[in-house]
């Protein structure tokens, strides 16, 4: 169970061993709706994944997504997970295997491995954590390692442009994160060391962000009041 938080932390927030043993548990109570946005994910994936064609995860943790397509799939996809932390990778390694999954996982920066060419590439909650400039860059680099008719799925915090409404969309998910059971001594030491890690875009600047790599069909998936999947189609 993650208790992490439950101490001073010593440094700022990281994909380390500690973090990938409760990670699970973590993302659960962290964010909402956590499991129905791997479903869904999922089945928008294989709406747009060929058969024997590749789907490629990035922040791949502790392989879960990727766990939750193989179970769905009705025809051979190629599946592909891409994580920078060993620790998760190794996790995720071990989900996969004991699940009966085949999947290449790679231990490495998404910035600088080369992607293979995908009917889908999927990262959940995973941009948020690269730097705005790096991200435009990568968000393009997924576009073109995208097949035409293709299509990016990705999941994020996301930030109100209003300030008062901010405000309110952050107190109301603190308080839910107190139902999952994390004290607000945990919750905020959890945002002190997540400061300046964790960079959160607004809806319009995802979407911006999407139409300068090149997508022009861009959606909206699912939304909860400051969580959101997008989903753009290379055409």
């Amino acid at each position: 169970m993650d208790k992490i938080f439950a101490k001073t932390p010593q440094k700022q927030f990281e994909f380390d061993e500690k973090v990938a043993d409760v990670f699970d548990d973590m993302l659960t109570r962290s964010i909402p709706y956590y499991k129905e946005v791997l479903s869904l994910s999922a089945d928008f994936a294989l709406s747009y994944a060929k058969e024997d064609s590749n789907i490629l995860d990035l922040g791949t943790s502790t392989g879960s997504m990727l766990a939750e397509i193989a179970a769905k799939a009705q025809y051979k996809i190629n599946l592909y997970g891409i994580d920078s932390s060993l620790a998760m990778i190794k996790r995720a390694q071990n989900k996969l295997n004991a699940y009966g999954v085949k999947a290449t996982l790679v231990c490495g920066d998404i910035l600088k491995e080369d992607f293979i060419p995908s009917s889908c590439v999927i990262a959940n909650y995973t941009l948020q954590f690269i730097r705005p400039m790096q991200r435009e860059i990568l968000v393009k680099k997924i576009y073109d390692c995208l097949e035409d008719g293709g299509v990016f799925i990705f999941s994020e915090k996301i930030m109100c442009e209003d300030k008062m409404l901010d405000f309110k969309m952050i107190e109301y998910y603190l308080q839910n994160k107190k139902k999952q059971g994390y004290s607000d001594f945990e919750i905020a030491k959890k945002r002190e060391a997540l400061e300046n890690v964790l960079i959160p875009y607004s809806t319009e600047e995802n979407k911006s962000m999407l139409q300068n790599a090149g997508f022009k069909h861009i959606q909206i998936l699912f939304c909860w009041v400051n969580f959101a999947t997008f989903i753009a189609l290379k055409s």
